[in-house]
């Protein structure tokens, strides 16, 4: 065995004659322990949230989406369909058409977008499995589904047959305006379902069928705002927006749904990096216990030291005795605090003992990059205590 990792291990297990050094080492050994603990428990609490804010996003947004690099709409041809058909790791494709419009209910009106779906719509997400109230709508039909917070803000119900759902679409080209038919486009609608998925979302869409949102917006049947995309699980995304670009000859753009998302995935990741960078800074505090404790290791174990360099050792092996013994301590003690952290973790994710509500558990996830971050941070963060500690080791000391 190593001379200096044996003289560690001797120091680390053996308890001191001074009182002092043994009550500042558990000091810093449990310092240790908690500070890895808890950042493990909080970045498994922020990857919970994470998953979660996500999870209303990932209900209604595509895996990818391709849309127009100029203007609103594109046309697509039944070649181009076949293409994307074909593209390995596509499982299925949706045309949407989407624009804002006016929709008029028992003397109230409401501004937001109008979404035209296909049948293959509801393969791409969930959002009909997010239906708070009726069913989802039949397609080459007036049938639309509208969100929670639409529907509260017209008083809407579903099957209304004393009021109408009106929507208004400005006509294209009019140049001189007689009437209120010479300016709009207008078509009655039929609520059959209303989806609740979050407060922003239930605000934003009124799902209808395709062939109806063209024939208000005055769209050609080839005429389209987007193409949805869901992947198969484990596809290669860069291949496959390499081909779609080749498809539609790079004069639409394919983003895909961080991207969908930016701002939110850019508010997750920098509240995260703030957690981390904060709860690392516990970790340093932390850590100036286990400096102090191995300096007066250093000093109490003077003469011995003395004795091991008139026998010949160098002052770099000497050194090395109490930077390794500072690591050891540090990885026995991250060890220690990410199995008890594992343990937090698993059992609320598993028997949900902490409640927001009735209904919902604090979300946890638990993952491997997260014990790796942990784990690293602080090894390299012990490793850097016990070398300035071990520093203090000098000829001068000796002498």
């Amino acid at each position: 065995m190593n001379f200096s990792l044996y003289i560690a291990q001797r120091y680390l297990f053996s308890k001191s004659k001074n009182n002092a050094i043994n009550i500042i080492t558990g000091i810093a050994s449990m310092g240790i322990i908690v500070g890895t603990l808890a950042l493990f428990v909080v970045l498994s609490v922020f990857s919970g949230l994470r998953v979660f804010s996500l999870s209303f996003s990932n209900t209604i947004d595509p895996d990818l989406k391709v849309g127009p690099l100029q203007g609103k709409n594109f046309f697509i041809s039944p070649h181009q369909e076949s293409q994307i058909k074909a593209i390995d790791g596509v499982a299925y494709y949706s045309k949407i058409v989407e624009e804002r419009v006016l929709f008029f209910f028992d003397g109230k009106e409401q501004v937001t977008y109008l979404k035209g779906v296909d049948t293959n719509y509801t393969k791409i997400n969930d959002v009909a499995k997010s239906l708070f109230n009726g069913k989802w709508l039949r397609h080459n039909t007036a049938e639309v589904v509208v969100g929670y917070g639409i529907s509260q803000k017209l008083s809407l119900g579903l099957f209304d047959f004393n009021n109408s759902l009106e929507v208004y679409v400005p006509r294209k080209g009019k140049a001189v305006i007689e009437s209120e038919e010479d300016a709009f486009n207008k078509s009655v609608l039929i609520p059959t379902g209303i989806y609740a998925i979050s407060e922003d979302l239930d605000s934003k869409y009124v799902f209808a069928d395709l062939a109806i949102t063209q024939e208000l917006l005055e769209y050609k049947s080839n005429q389209i705002s987007a193409v949805e995309i869901k992947t198969k699980p484990n596809a290669d995304e860069n291949a496959i927006i390499e081909k779609l670009n080749g498809i539609f000859q790079n004069k639409t753009e394919v983003k895909t749904r961080a991207q969908l998302n930016a701002t939110l995935y850019k508010m997750l990741n920098t509240e995260n990096i703030a957690v981390y960078l904060i709860f690392t800074l516990v970790i340093i505090i932390a850590l100036f216990n286990l400096i102090g404790a191995l300096i007066m290791m250093v000093l109490d174990k003077k003469n011995n030291l003395k004795t091991l360099y008139n026998l010949g050792s160098e002052i770099k092996d000497l050194k090395k005795i109490f930077l390794l013994q500072g690591s050891l301590l540090t990885i026995i003690g991250g060890i220690i605090g990410l199995i008890l952290g594992i343990i937090i973790v698993l059992i609320q994710q598993h028997f949900k003992i902490i409640m927001i509500t009735e209904s919902l558990a604090y979300p946890v996830v638990f993952n491997f990059q997260n014990v790796l971050i942990v784990f690293g941070t602080i090894v390299t963060l012990g490793f850097i205590s016990s070398w300035i500690a071990s520093s203090r080791v000098t000829k001068k000391l000796l002498d």
